[in-house]
């Protein structure tokens, strides 16, 4: 296949008249300057999580965006998965009737924290929560939708990452809302490299006034284990030998081709900007609550006492 140009300036591409979307997935604190290109020039956007990894920037780039009425969606790729879709239709049709509490709880091995902190431009905007416990945040805050926020008390270990790369092991915390409901959430990026799963594990119950609801998410029904390390996957290692298949959000090599929810995600970001079809993609907006909560956990585990949502940018 023939591209029309090759560039290592994304300024230059982004410039020509021809480009009318973008997908922009630089690492995480590299997404803002392309996001307020983009949004300047009107372009539609699919820009990965989280927007950015700075509170400020994050209201910036937001800012822009519905300044001039652009069209930017978030990858917070756990939306596209059945389970999620199914469990959101049963919220939002009522079958649990008022939803009072939801529990969340993430585990991933460390390899992906290594991976991040390496990478990261400022060590200090890395955190398990504003990073990767992104995703499961968005669910919960998604399955919560219409719920007013106001406090969060939270408190994180660095027992593993700490000695290694100055980083944070894992936070908990529980979220207040204005009518009484709770979330308690809690996740860590410090299992061994041994644990299975590639990516995501995650256990979520939504309990409600007449119902609940509960969603097994460790992937542990399609289980790989080898004699030799396995060629694909998050960040390979020789010290892996057995893997969930399917917690890997990008998916599964089959016939040459990745198959899981990015798929999915991106398939349906065409349909939206070329047929104008609804889809379930999380807002800028949307994507900036999440980071404000992300934060406020760090900021709560960093003060020692719930901090009132939501929190200002530089406090």
């Amino acid at each position: 296949m023939q591209a029309d140009l090759v560039s290592e300036d994304w300024r230059e591409l982004l410039a020509r008249p021809e480009v009318t979307a973008v997908i922009i997935a630089t690492d995480e604190h590299l997404h803002v300057e392309p996001a307020l290109f983009a949004a300047d020039r009107g372009l539609s956007m699919m820009i990965e999580k989280p927007l950015a990894t700075r509170l400020e920037d994050s209201a910036r780039v937001l800012a822009e965006i519905e300044r001039t009425g652009t069209d930017a969606v978030v990858g917070y790729t756990q939306r596209f998965r059945r389970r999620w879709l199914s469990a959101k239709e049963r919220v939002r049709t009522g079958a649990l009737g008022e939803v009072t509490m939801v529990t969340s709880r993430t585990l991933m091995n460390r390899l992906v924290a290594l991976d991040a902190y390496r990478r990261a431009g400022d060590r200090s905007t890395v955190s398990p929560m504003v990073v990767s416990g992104t995703h499961a945040m968005d669910i919960a805050l998604w399955l919560l939708d219409g719920k007013m926020p106001m406090e969060v008390y939270a408190r994180s270990v660095d027992s593993v990452l700490g000695p290694q790369v100055q980083g944070i092991d894992g936070t908990a915390g529980l979220i207040t809302f204005a009518d009484g409901a709770v979330c308690q959430f809690g996740m860590s990026w410090a299992l061994p490299v041994a644990w299975p799963a590639a990516v995501y594990s995650l256990d979520v119950a939504i309990l409600g006034t007449s119902g609940v609801l509960t969603i097994d998410d460790t992937h542990r029904d399609i289980v790989l284990a080898t004699d030799d390390p396995q060629t694909e996957g998050y960040a390979p290692d020789k010290r892996r030998l057995v893997d969930f298949l399917g917690s890997y959000p990008p998916g599964d090599m089959a016939f040459g081709e990745l198959w899981g929810p990015m798929r999915e995600e991106t398939l349906g970001w065409f349909d939206r900007i070329s047929l104008g079809v609804a889809t379930p993609h999380a807002t800028a907006a949307e994507a900036h609550r999440c980071l404000m909560m992300t934060k406020a956990f760090d900021r709560a585990a960093q003060l020692g006492r719930p901090v009132a949502f939501p929190i200002d940018a530089t406090g």
